[in-house]
């Protein structure tokens, strides 16, 4: 291997037999200088820590908490989707979940295959099973099961150079070039190894670290972002931080796209672990507010709306509230989802959607195709913020 022809904390840039240089990451955490935690880091990770166990703990306090955690879940879905360009909405993920073929396919898929492989993950952690690479490329090959990617090796670490740059750029044109497959190898032990030693560095600032190396590493050939997104949070839950996987980062992420591909490339070409984990904390702060917030907002809702439904229906408002609680999992909520969940005739199904409508609870909209589709407009406000997708 040709000697390193540029040096930088955070790795070195070697260059390759055929002219371009590729960058191989030092393992984690940084040791040469080790990772500064000045006074305004500590600020940011103490902030970012007390805004998580207040999520955490409003979170408890939801008549279903699970229900809660599945629609942030949707949420994440979709915005860290549409960060690698997907148009897919969040109302177009929940109509197609309502009725697949209601909506056409195409990203709406690729938004599916994600909380497929979210759920696939959190599914096994909560089975005992480790965080380790088995795990990652086992949410890889869920995710790229079928739709955009899925003829790039799911579930599978790539055999081959893989680079990011502007779209048709070849590989000597590239913005940033990840390391070569062997060194990828060693860089995923590496990270590997650092997941699960232990250490004094906050788990918060571990998370960050952690993220940013996946992504520097960029071990498929497709889906590196959203697969590195995502273990964020399986860390948190993994060490118990979390009860329940609440904190997604794909809002901020999203909202601050530019800052956020900057901050990681900064790392790589600059060493700059420090500005990176800061904005990692300032992303943590903020949503775990907003998700707070929302989660409130929630509360409230639920409380408001048992009350109408109580009052618009009271000879039958157990049967109503049944089917309100479907609503909260399934927002585009159909006479046959209501059936299928209930047991109840299809008549009495559509009877209780047609008389939560008629209180106000409900709004009952045409589908795009037969039917009728009855949406819960004001919890899905709720749960919009940030999800419009970004332009071509």
């Amino acid at each position: 291997m040709p000697a390193a022809q540029t040096s930088i904390r955070a790795g070195v840039f070697l260059p390759q037999p055929t002219g371009y240089r590729a960058f191989i990451p030092q393992p984690l955490p940084p040791d040469d200088p080790p990772l500064e935690v000045d006074g305004e880091m500590q600020v940011l990770q103490e902030r970012a820590a007390t805004a998580l166990g207040r999520l955490d703990a409003q979170a408890g306090h939801l008549p279903n908490p699970d229900r809660f955690v599945a629609a942030f879940v949707r949420k994440e879905a979709v915005l860290s989707s549409q960060i690698e360009g997907t148009q897919a909405s969040l109302d177009d993920l929940l109509e197609y979940e309502s009725a697949p073929a209601r909506v056409p396919a195409g990203d709406a898929t690729d938004v599916v295959r994600y909380v497929a492989a979210m759920n696939h993950g959190l599914e096994r952690l909560a089975g005992g099973f480790p965080l380790t690479l088995r795990l990652i490329r086992e949410m890889h090959a869920v995710l790229l099961a079928e739709g955009r990617g899925s003829e790039k090796t799911p579930g599978e670490f790539r055999r081959s150079q893989n680079w990011i740059g502007d779209a048709g750029c070849t590989l000597n044109e590239a913005r940033y070039v990840p390391p070569p497959p062997a060194e990828m190898h060693d860089a995923l032990g590496n990270l590997e190894r650092f997941l699960h030693t232990p250490d004094p560095v906050p788990l918060l600032i571990r998370c960050a670290l952690a993220h940013a190396q996946f992504e520097t590493i960029h071990p498929f050939l497709d889906g590196n972002g959203r697969t590195g997104r995502l273990l964020i949070t399986f860390q948190l839950c993994h060490a118990g931080v979390l009860s329940r996987p609440l904190l997604y980062l794909s809002l901020f992420f999203k909202t601050h796209r530019a800052e956020y591909y900057r901050r990681l490339n900064d790392v790589r070409f600059a060493g700059d672990w420090e500005g990176w984990v800061k904005f990692f904390l300032r992303g943590v702060a903020d949503v775990a507010r907003r998700a707070t917030e929302t989660a409130q907002a929630i509360l409230a809702l639920r409380t408001e709306d048992d009350a109408a439904v109580r009052a618009a229906m009271p000879r039958s408002a157990a049967n109503g509230l049944r089917a309100l609680e479907l609503a909260f999992d399934r927002p585009y909520l159909t006479a046959r989802a209501v059936q299928e969940e209930t047991g109840f005739s299809q008549p009495t199904a559509k009877s209780l959607l047609d008389r939560l409508a008629e209180a106000g609870v409900l709004e009952d909209r045409p589908a795009r195709s037969r039917g009728r589709v009855y949406v819960y407009e004001r919890y899905l406000a709720l749960l919009r913020e940030g999800t419009e997708p970004l332009p071509n």
